[in-house]
């Protein structure tokens, strides 16, 4: 696995949905890299302070055109 492809499965290994083989292989890599390892690290403890500062955010308040490209980006991700 490559640190291009650790970031492609990060989102996946953090959910639990990654199946047994590449979850094997994602955790070798991390073993092995040391930045893929502190990447980790930063990305669970951003996911963290994300859900910290918007806890009590009103989604009604995000604005429109905000909304329509986190949707475009979801469907380019799934797409691509």
């Amino acid at each position: 696995m490559t640190c291009h492809e650790f970031t492609e499965f990060l989102l996946a290994y953090l959910d639990g949905e990654l199946p047994l083989e590449q979850h094997a292989e994602f955790c070798r890599h991390m073993d092995c890299c040391p930045p893929c390892g502190h990447y980790l690290h930063s990305y669970r403890l951003t996911v963290r302070l994300e859900r910290v500062a918007f806890a009590e955010a009103d989604p009604e308040d995000a604005p429109e055109e905000l909304v329509r490209a986190v949707l475009a980006a979801r469907r380019a991700a799934k797409s691509g």
